[in-house]
């Protein structure tokens, strides 16, 4: 069951002496009531729910056609996600145009195919300290203007994505000293900041249309072609000053509703626009932004051993083409690990591939093994983002994870294996596969080795024993024809 709502909810579920199950899902009771007048009317969100006689992969896959057939919408409903590099773990906010141009350059020679310009290009922001609210080019970092630094980009031969927080406003912000009561705020108490923001009153429509015709100036002005929507707080001092005394239980609610109504506003007037939805990654991941934005950043953590649970769980839900997955540097900045290069690659192209890291500090043999990446995730991609997702290990118990893909004419197999700690002794590993079809052949793609489909899923393969953490494979089959 998937709750289709954006906010504050409660999920319950209690079974009686007779072992009967009582499910409910819906907007979480605390601090909310809706006065309700005569003949006016309410709407509760809807409930999604699938049942599945084949187990959680038979459920998912249930959940993922639904989701992207009949929820996910628009011109990137189903259309190939490109591959991305952002800029945030390469510079954070300390850069300007002439710093972003080298690595727009290595974008270029590696075959990555959009730049995304994450936090600190507007207003004065060097840190989280200001200028949320203020959806102006920070002059100093784009003196030529915004667009200039986007013509630069399409020039290269790529897309060209920009980072926005709009439901964020900061005490240092133009919008704040002009209008402070769009901030939610208790009277007569100190608001409480988190990463020093607060959070703007969506539910007021004059804040949407000032956000609105903010994004419209930015947007009109300027060749844009992705869009990150992040949210990097909840919300909290819940007061509104646009309501009475009786309706302050409505305010998380109206925030809700009011968001939805200026993103339907905003992916109406830009349908080119391919829209992500974040919240630190995973913190608002939820089918009422998947209506909205067709794919969502997974989680701020990029670590590629922490992903490997985190896409896991994650798929449990959500269909492969609303996950985004980057490969960072090593050792990775959240958890000071040190991955191989080909282990964060495979984590990452199993789900909307990109980068997340500086590419001008690479080495050539680096740099090659991206574009070996790259050109190999283009053969693939239509598998990993809609084709037939399976997960095979799961590595919350034991020291495997892996999961596969086939491609939804059955011909292309991908399965990805991870062993993640090394062994002194250790055992082989037999790896088998689900999904394929039992009376055709497949040819290993690297090997040439001929398997019949019911071999793959019945007695499975040895996989090569070895000594080292956090190692990878993968592995591609193809239907061999009659």
């Amino acid at each position: 069951m998937l709750l289709v709502y954006s906010g504050n909810h409660k999920e319950e579920v209690s079974k009686d002496p007779f072992g009967t199950y009582r499910i409910s899902m819906g907007i979480n009771d605390d601090q909310f009531d809706w006065l309700l007048a005569p003949n006016e009317s309410f709407q509760a969100p809807e409930v999604i729910m699938t049942y599945s006689n084949t187990g959680l992969n038979g459920m998912s896959q249930a959940l993922a056609d639904l989701l992207q057939n009949r929820v996910a919408r628009g011109k990137h409903q189903k259309a190939l996600r490109p591959i991305v590099v952002n800029n945030w773990e390469a510079t954070f906010m300390d850069f300007d145009e002439e710093q972003l141009q080298p690595l727009v350059d290595e974008a270029k020679d590696m075959g990555l195919e959009m730049f995304v310009l994450d936090d600190g290009w507007f207003g004065h922001r060097d840190n989280d300290d200001s200028s949320l609210g203020d959806w102006q080019v920070y002059q100093q970092k784009f003196p030529k203007g915004l667009q200039h630094f986007s013509d630069y980009i399409h020039q290269q031969g790529l897309k060209f994505g920009i980072w926005f927080e709009p439901e964020m406003i900061s005490i240092d912000s133009d919008l704040y000293r002009q209008h402070p009561e769009y901030m939610l705020r208790v009277p007569n108490r100190e608001p409480s900041p988190a990463r020093s923001q607060f959070v703007l009153d969506m539910g007021r429509k004059e804040v949407r249309e000032n956000i609105h015709q903010q994004m419209k100036q930015v947007l009109d002005n300027c060749p844009i072609d992705y869009i990150k929507w992040d949210m990097n707080r909840n919300l909290s001092d819940i007061y509104s000053h646009d309501l009475t005394a009786n309706q302050q239980g409505e305010v998380m609610h109206r925030y809700v509703l009011g968001l939805y109504e200026l993103l339907e506003e905003l992916t109406t007037e830009y349908p080119d626009i391919l829209w992500e939805g974040c919240s630190g990654g995973g913190g608002r991941f939820d089918t009422g932004m998947l209506y909205y934005m067709p794919q969502s950043w997974t989680s701020d953590n990029t670590d590629a051993v922490a992903r490997m649970q985190i896409q896991y769980g994650t798929s449990l839900a959500y269909p492969i083409s609303s996950m985004t997955s980057h490969i960072s540097v090593s050792p990775n900045q959240q958890t000071g690990r040190l991955t191989s290069l080909e282990t964060r690659g495979a984590v990452a192209m199993s789900g909307v591939f990109g980068y997340e890291l500086d590419l001008t500090q690479m080495t050539e043999n680096e740099k090659q093994a991206v574009r070996d990446q790259i050109s190999f995730y283009k053969e693939i991609r239509q598998t990993i983002q809609y084709g037939e997702f399976s997960r095979l290990l799961n590595p919350e118990e034991t020291n495997y994870a892996a999961w596969m893909f086939v491609s939804e004419d059955q011909q292309d197999v991908v399965a990805f294996s991870f062993k993640i700690l090394s062994e002194a002794q250790p055992a082989y590993h037999v790896l088998k596969l689900t999904g394929v079809m039992p009376d055709k052949d497949y040819q290993n793609v690297e090997t040439g080795q001929i398997i019949g489909g019911d071999e793959l899923m019945t007695t499975g393969f040895y996989e090569e024993v070895s000594f080292e953490d956090f190692a990878s494979k993968i592995y591609r089959f193809k239907m061999v024809a009659d």
